[in-house]
């Protein structure tokens, strides 16, 4: 083994840290030259046929027949697919166990999949499909919130949440508000379509390449519906081209038609859903409509409140429990509520079941404080941003959250006076009014707005994670870890973080696919905790190859492994320097174990899930934006003129990654507030389906002044590197979008400005219009 005197080299200076540095995302390079292997650029193996499905275009009907003649007729068709061709349980492994794999008896929406047609190319496949003839007699449908409340028709009960005396609290309020309002879901439009390739195996054993956050999900279903035991099925996702939680349960939609077909034909078997099938088949962002009575005092504190939030759920419950759960749970978001009384409607409606969106469910919740806040600041003639500060939740009193979780982590107090300072809110307040007394038609709005964002899954089940390190006797090191990467960095971050632990460069450190052969069990990759919870179980996978080495190497120069350091691509102890690379040689030739496991479970957390009342946090996160906007009132039309953000992510891991995040969580959010409107048809069909009809974002929508500062402490809670999750949270930032289109719209309404507005998201021009009074 090569050694060198420590005192020659005393002086060299080691390499910095992976941690805390803006690294590239590991797949930049092959993303940008076009190299990053998809689910579609998978090379297909000889025999492959593919999937198309056909859909019902009735949203709620007794299905009495089925009529493929036609289709089975036309040029390379194989065969179709209907649910008598399950092998297993042809109702889906959910929690629930209510959605059928294929449509049974009767169609719930326009879009379920009554089958598949297999051919041998894709657009046969398609054509086909459509030639497929359904035989439908209509039911009544219910389309809307209001029709499910009055007919009571849930997917799942009710839940009431309660603390203090609501009832009591607002009769001896000094002021009091009620009002209503609603916001729409949201489509995910990842870049990367639907996509499942199911390959039959030797031994009834399966392999699925699925595009999905949560491959141990996809494999169960698959299972389920094979009738077989989970070992027999391995699914790999190397990448997905965008996720944002539209593939955490509905990617195994796809894997299982896949597979059943697969299992029909006893061939490899693709089902990739064009974009126009993908809006009509797959769930969106729940839709909520809101009610609720305010009781506040002079100087807009609020001193009882009782709020009803009703979710479009679609047509069966899908992850809609936990979503409308987690709305309840951040329906406080910063504020301090101590007589307050919330119930929470999981409605069923013959829509796509609806399913997780980026926040899931905390936007829905936090979105009906932050109006209701607005409306009490107009109506005592005070500025928002001082009646928040008023509501904050204390930071050594009026710390208890409603469902019983004491908030000892809050920086808002100093977070928030920060941003105004930086944001120059004061002065730019002032400019705000002096634009509007003088322009007639441009009217313009600003607001700041704070998140408190709960990091953890609130399914206490679902926060663990295990991970596999393996060093190289050339020194180079693989892992595999039970998350998924989705664009968002994940794969980059744990890279990092195995690379400080082991000490050696960042670009000694590859990760692999996701592979439920290799971390079986992992949760999906949501909730904000992909780094949390793989970042650490690969940190203590690779602090157990470190220990192992550093007790081989104290060994040797008898100075104790707690004396062994591991930096730079160096092994140093107090009497030598040694190479890495030399190390792990030596170690390998003295039979040292070079590989290990890690695993990780969240500490802390506990909550009833019947009560909801606990600990579902481990810690939160935090941020605050200041958006400026402008509307014209006589065409409705509105346009986001600049946004400071200050946000808390605790000590960054990657700080280029985060502040993408940041900037993308924000732009997201803004369009689920602002153009991006889904629209179903008198008989459920969905109207918006295609880019041409859906308006995400563009470059056109970024605001001109776009701005993004960090925090500066680092996470409180011992979590990895002292970071936070950063995925989520900024997404709610674009709330203050929203409160500042409806300043702009009560500057608009001379006379009136102290009344609430009643804006419903998306607050699209004719949105804009119609709470202007304008349009009806």
């Amino acid at each position: 083994m090569n050694t060198r005197d420590t005192h020659s080299e005393a002086a060299a200076p080691l390499a910095p840290s992976a941690v805390g540095t803006s690294h590239i995302h590991e797949s930049a390079r092959v993303q940008v030259a076009g190299a990053a292997t998809y689910i579609d650029d998978i090379p297909e193996i000889k025999g492959t046929l593919y999937a198309a499905p056909i859909l019902s275009d009735v949203a709620h009907g007794t299905l009495d027949g089925v009529d493929a003649s036609a289709a089975l007729a036309m040029p390379g068709v194989r065969d179709v697919v209907l649910s008598a061709d399950i092998p297993g349980d042809p109702i889906l492994a959910a929690f629930a166990h209510d959605e059928p794999v294929f449509a049974i008896d009767k169609v719930q929406f326009a879009g379920q999949v009554i089958g598949l047609v297999i051919a041998e190319t894709v657009m046969q496949a398609r054509r086909a499909a459509r030639a497929v003839k359904l035989q439908i007699t209509p039911l009544p449908a219910i389309l809307s919130l209001q029709q499910a409340l009055e007919a009571k028709s849930y997917v799942l009960p009710p839940v009431h949440v309660r603390r203090g005396d609501a009832a009591g609290a607002l009769s001896a309020a000094r002021h009091r508000l009620q009002g209503s309002f609603e916001v729409g879901g949201q489509e995910h439009f990842y870049l990367e379509g639907q996509i499942a390739y199911a390959l039959p195996l030797e031994q009834n054993q399966w392999a699925i390449h699925s595009s999905t956050q949560h491959p141990g999900e996809v494999q169960h279903w698959v299972a389920h519906a094979l009738g077989l035991e989970n070992s027999a099925v391995r699914v790999e996702c190397r990448r997905m081209g965008g996720g944002f939680g539209g593939k955490e349960t509905q990617a195994g939609h796809l894997a299982v038609w896949a597979a059943i077909a697969a299992n029909k034909t006893g061939t490899p078997v693709k089902l990739r859903l064009d974009r126009d099938d993908d809006f009509l088949v797959t769930g969106k962002r729940h839709p909520f409509g809101y009610e609720y009575d305010v009781g506040f005092d002079d100087s807009g504190r609020i001193t009882g409140l009782k709020l009803q939030l009703a979710a479009n759920c679609g047509f069966s419950a899908d992850l809609s429990g936990p979503v409308a759960d987690r709305a309840v749970f951040h329906s406080d978001n910063a504020y301090f509520l101590e007589d307050v009384d919330i119930a929470s409607f999981r409605c069923k409606t013959h829509t796509q079941s609806h399913t997780a969106f980026r926040g899931f469910g905390g936007p829905q919740g936090v979105i009906a404080i932050e109006a209701i806040l607005g409306d009490i600041a107009r109506a005592l003639h005070l500025d928002a941003f001082d009646v928040r500060m008023r509501n904050l939740y204390g930071t050594t009193d009026r710390n208890l959250t409603h469902y019983q979780m004491k908030v000892e982590d809050n920086i808002l107090h100093d977070l928030l006076p920060q941003l105004e300072r930086s944001s120059n809110y004061r002065k730019r307040q002032q400019a705000v009014a002096h634009w509007n007394a003088g322009n007639a038609v441009i009217k313009r709005g600003l607001a700041i707005t704070p998140v408190k964002f709960g990091i953890s899954f609130t399914a206490t089940l679902f926060n663990q994670a295990g991970a596999l390190v393996n060093v190289y006797t050339d020194g180079s090191v693989q892992v595999n870890h039970g998350g998924t990467e989705m664009g968002q960095g994940l794969h980059t971050k744990v890279a990092q973080i195995v690379a400080d632990e082991l000490g050696v460069p960042f670009e000694r450190v590859i990760i692999t696919a996701s592979d439920t052969s290799k971390v079986p069990n992992a949760s999906a990759t949501a909730a904000s905790s992909g780094t949390d919870l793989n970042g650490r179980a690969a940190q203590f996978a690779a602090r157990n190859i470190r220990d192992n080495l550093a007790a081989y190497v104290g060994g040797l120069d008898a100075v104790g492994a707690g004396a062994v350091e591991f930096a730079g691509g160096k092994v140093i102890t107090p009497r030598c320097t040694r190479d890495w690379n030399d190390v792990v040689k030596e170690a390998y030739a003295n039979r040292i174990q070079l590989w290990s496991d890690g695993f990780y479970r969240t500490p802390k957390i506990h909550y009833d899930k019947t009560t909801l009342t606990g600990r579902p946090f481990y810690y939160f996160a935090y941020g605050a934006a200041c958006s400026e906007v402008a509307i014209d009132t006589l065409t409705g039309e509105s346009r986001v003129l600049a946004v400071d953000i200050l946000h808390d992510v605790g000590r960054s891991i990657n700080p280029a990654i985060d502040i993408g995040q940041i900037e993308g969580g924000f732009v997201q959010g803004m369009g689920w507030l602002t153009t991006e409107e889904l629209v179903w048809s008198e008989n459920g069909l969905l109207a918006t389906h295609a880019p041409s009809t859906y308006k995400i974002p563009a470059t056109g929508d970024i605001p001109e002044h776009f701005h993004i500062d960090f925090w500066h402490e680092a996470n409180r809670e011992d979590n990895v590197g002292g970071s936070k999750a950063v995925g989520e949270p900024p997404f709610m930032l674009a709330i203050s979008v929203y409160e500042a289109l409806r300043n702009a719209i009560a500057a608009a309404r001379e006379g009136n400005e102290a009344a609430p507005v009643r804006l419903t998201a998306p607050a699209t021009a004719e949105s804009v219009l119609r709470a202007l009074g304008r349009l009806s």
